[in-house]
C-alpha cells in the first residue's frame, strides 16, 4: 500500500471518528434536554395534582394564553378578577361569602399551574429551535420532536377545555376531562422519555429476550396507562374521599351498588362506589403483572441490564401502592395524595425504561423506525 493510501485511509479514519464524536455530544445533549422537560412535565401533574385537591382549577375563568402571564396587579385588578369568579357556580355552591385573601390563594395555585404550562412550552420550542439551527438534530428525530410540540400545545388546548366544562352547569369540571388531561400529560412524559432513553448508549436486551419479555412489558405499560386514567375519574369525582378503609370496601371485599347506575357502562365513569373500586382492582392487577414481568426477566435471562429496570418497576409499584393506601385510609391529605400522584409517573417512566431496554438504542446514524 503506498504512503498516499495510508494518508487517506488515516485521514477518514479521523473524519468517521470525529463524526461519531459529534453524533455522540449531540445525541447526549439533546438527551438530558429531553430529561429536562420530563421532570417538568412530572411537576406540572403534581402542581396540576394540587389544584384540583385545593379545588383552584375555576379560580381563574377566562383563558389568555398571552395576557395571562400578567397576574392582577393592584386591588381593582383583583377585585375584577374576583368577581368573575362570583358568576360561576362553584362560587353560589362551594365557596360563596369567601373572602378576598381565600380567594387569592385558590386563584394562585391556577395562576403557578398555567404559568408552569407555559414555561415548559418555551424550554421545549426554543433550545429545539436553536439545535436545530445549529444542525444537532439528527434528520429522523425532528418529526418526532416537534410531535411532542404539537402534544404540548394540545395539551394545553385540552386543559382549557376542562376548565371550561365548570363554569356554567356545574361546580367542578368534568371527571371525563380531567382524566383525558391527565393521560395525555403522561402520554407526553412517556413519549419524551421514550426518545430520551433510546438516545442513550446503554447496552440492551438481545434479539430473543426482547422478543420473549415484549409482551408482559407492553401488558404492564397498558395498565399503567389505564390505571392513571381511572386515578383521573377519581380525582374528578372525589372518589378518594370515601369509602377510606382497606383491605375492605364499604365493609365488604366486592361492595354492593356498584352497578347501580344506568345504563351500566355509567357506572364505570360516574359512580363513586365503582371508580374508586375498578382502581383498587386495577392496582392488585398491576402488582401481579409487575411481579410476573421481573420473574419472566428473570426466567428468561437474567442478566444485570434486563433485570435492573425490571426491579425498579417492582419498587416503584410498591411504593406507589403504599402512598396510595396511605392517602385513602387517612382521607386524602394533600401530601401524600401529590406522593401518590407523583410516583404514578416514576412507575410509568420504569415501564417506559423497561421497554427502551428491550428495543435498545436508536441506530446511528440511520433512518429508524418508531
Amino acid at each position: 500500500m503506498s504512503a498516499s493510501s495510508k494518508t487517506g485511509d488515516n485521514a477518514g479514519l479521523a473524519s468517521a471518528n470525529a463524526g461519531s464524536s459529534r453524533l455522540e455530544r449531540n445525541r447526549t445533549l439533546i438527551r438530558w434536554w429531553l430529561y429536562g422537560i420530563c421532570l417538568l412535565v412530572l411537576a406540572m401533574v403534581v402542581v396540576g395534582g394540587a389544584t384540583r385537591l385545593t379545588e383552584s382549577g375555576l379560580s381563574i375563568t377566562e383563558w389568555k394564553p398571552i395576557h395571562g402571564v400578567i397576574p392582577p396587579l393592584s386591588a381593582a385588578e383583583w377585585e375584577e378578577e374576583f368577581a368573575k369568579y362570583r358568576e360561576i357556580p362553584q362560587y353560589e355552591v362551594v365557596n360563596k361569602g369567601m373572602s378576598l385573601e381565600e380567594f387569592k390563594f385558590i386563584f394562585w395555585w391556577e395562576w403557578g399551574h398555567r404559568q408552569l404550562g407555559r414555561f415548559i412550552g418555551i424550554a421545549f420550542f426554543v433550545p429545539m429551535a436553536i439545535f436545530w439551527i445549529q444542525g444537532r438534530i439528527e434528520p429522523w428525530l425532528k418529526p418526532r420532536l416537534v410531535v411532542g410540540l404539537v402534544l404540548g400545545g394540545l395539551q394545553g388546548a385540552l386543559g382549557w377545555y376542562m376548565v371550561a366544562s365548570g363554569l356554567v352547569d356545574r361546580i367542578d369540571v368534568s371527571q371525563y376531562r380531567l382524566a383525558a388531561h391527565l393521560t395525555l400529560a403522561c402520554v407526553i412524559f412517556a413519549y419524551l422519555f421514550w426518545i430520551a432513553r433510546r438516545l442513550a448508549p446503554r447496552e440492551s436486551a438481545n434479539a430473543e429476550e426482547a422478543r420473549a419479555l415484549g409482551g408482559v412489558g407492553w401488558l404492564f405499560l397498558a395498565l399503567v396507562f389505564l390505571q392513571i386514567f381511572m386515578g383521573g375519574l377519581v380525582a374528578g369525582l372525589n372518589a378518594g374521599f370515601t369509602f377510606n378503609t382497606w383491605p375492605l370496601m364499604d365493609g365488604q371485599v366486592i361492595p354492593k351498588g356498584l352497578l347501580a347506575m344506568s345504563p351500566a357502562w355509567a357506572n364505570l365513569f360516574e359512580n363513586v362506589m365503582t371508580v374508586q373500586f375498578q382502581h383498587r382492582v386495577t392496582a392488585y392487577v398491576l402488582v401481579v403483572v409487575a411481579l410476573w414481568l421481573m420473574i419472566r426477566s428473570k426466567k428468561v435471562s437474567g442478566r444485570k441490564q434486563v433485570m435492573m429496570p425490571a426491579r425498579h418497576i417492582v419498587g416503584f409499584v410498591a411504593l406507589q401502592v403504599v402512598f396510595g393506601i396511605a392517602t385513602l385510609v387517612m382521607s386524602v391529605p394533600l401530601h401524600l395524595a401529590l406522593w401518590h400522584q407523583a410516583f404514578a409517573v416514576f412507575v410509568l417512566g420504569a415501564a417506559v425504561d423497561y421497554l427502551a431496554m428491550l428495543k435498545g438504542p436508536y441506530p446511528r446514524p440511520a433512518v429508524v423506525e418508531s
